[in-house]
């Protein structure tokens, strides 16, 4: 191994650290700050089953903590689907609220919402991430459709967004014209939010999320290798139509799952791998799944303690937080692009 090796390789496992320990550090921030402050030693506490206040407990372990979590597992999600759009298309602002995936996940699950809610009938997660899904796949299959048809990637992006924001208006006028008082309370969700979190969410977001991280990092080394080139991965015995089909389901698993719990979260999905390929000083997929993870995990965690804080006991749409520190990164990308390599 090379001298030069080993430093890229320190230099990872000290981006990883860091983001590590922001990981923690947030997680102790968003379970101690908020319209009730609760010392770092009580905190301590209720996550090691020690004694403390019956008050505190519940805030902690039943509203707060929850919470906390969706925020690391949702927020590592949409960078990683944001991570595989941008290597499918090859342009560094793909990504699932940008294309329209997000806003066509949010139709099909509000639409289920609304249909299932105003007959009574409870929802369970996974009915809600397969709407999500279905939704995400046809957004996608209409991307697909127009990217034969238009030359430029710009165009593709301007499609994109057409896509979301016919999706965003029709939700709009289904959730606007509901009767039920639950399902008028989808406008809330519809803009983005991690509130109402409960501990029941939690197994099957895990296990979604988890399942198809686990598998974008399998495919670690043909994702390498189509990055590099069509003819190159051809010569290296990659499949390009089952490298591609996995990069869009895979995404679009990832980003159906915020969705179905979240709402479309903007940003998080272009922003958070561009600034973790900065940090690292490449692009290989086998350091910026994991790093790239963990960096949407910061993100979302550090939005949404931003997000309840600072103008509690109101509470901002994640979406409105995220845009304020991710658009700035989208407009930077743009303006660099054509002076850096893609």
């Amino acid at each position: 191994m090379t001298r030069q090796k080993e430093k890229r390789i320190l230099h990872y496992w000290i981006i990883v650290a860091i983001l590590l320990c922001s990981v923690i550090l947030l997680v102790l921030c968003n379970l101690g700050i908020g319209s009730v402050s609760i010392h770092a030693k009580d905190v301590v506490k209720c996550l090691t089953s020690g004694t403390v206040d019956d008050t505190v407990q519940g805030i902690v372990r039943d509203i707060r903590l929850p919470r906390t979590l969706a925020a690391l597992i949702l927020g590592g999600a949409l960078a990683l689907s944001g991570y595989l759009l941008q290597t499918f298309f090859h342009n560094p602002i793909a990504g699932p609220f940008v294309l329209g995936i997000s806003s066509g996940s949010k139709l099909t699950v509000s639409l289920v919402m609304v249909f299932l809610l105003g007959k009574a009938v409870s929802i369970s997660s996974a009915a809600l991430i397969g709407a999500a899904f279905v939704g995400a796949m046809l957004s996608m299959g209409f991307v697909l459709l127009m990217s034969k048809r238009v030359s430029s990637m710009s165009r593709l992006v301007v499609c994109g967004v057409m896509i979301g924001y016919i999706c965003s208006a029709i939700t709009d006028f289904v959730v606007t014209f509901a009767d039920d008082a639950d399902i008028v309370n989808l406008h809330n969700w519809s803009r983005g939010s991690f509130s109402g979190m409960a501990w029941g969410n939690l197994p099957a977001m895990a296990a979604v999320v988890f399942v198809a991280a686990g598998s974008v990092f399998v495919l670690s080394k043909p994702i390498g290798a189509y990055q590099l080139g069509e003819s190159y991965a051809k010569q290296m015995g990659v499949n390009l139509r089952g490298i591609r089909i996995l990069l869009i389901l895979l995404s679009s698993i990832l980003s159906a799952c915020v969705v179905a719990y979240a709402g479309p979260i903007s940003f998080v999905g272009i922003a958070v791998p561009q600034l973790t390929k900065q940090m690292l000083g490449t692009n290989k997929p086998i350091f910026m799944i994991p790093a790239c993870f963990l960096g949407g995990s910061v993100f979302c965690l550090l939005c949404d303690l931003i997000a309840r804080t600072v103008f509690a006991p109101t509470e901002l749409a994640i979406s409105t937080v995220t845009a304020v520190f991710g658009a700035p990164v989208v407009l930077w990308v743009m303006a660099t692009r054509k002076k850096s390599n893609p």
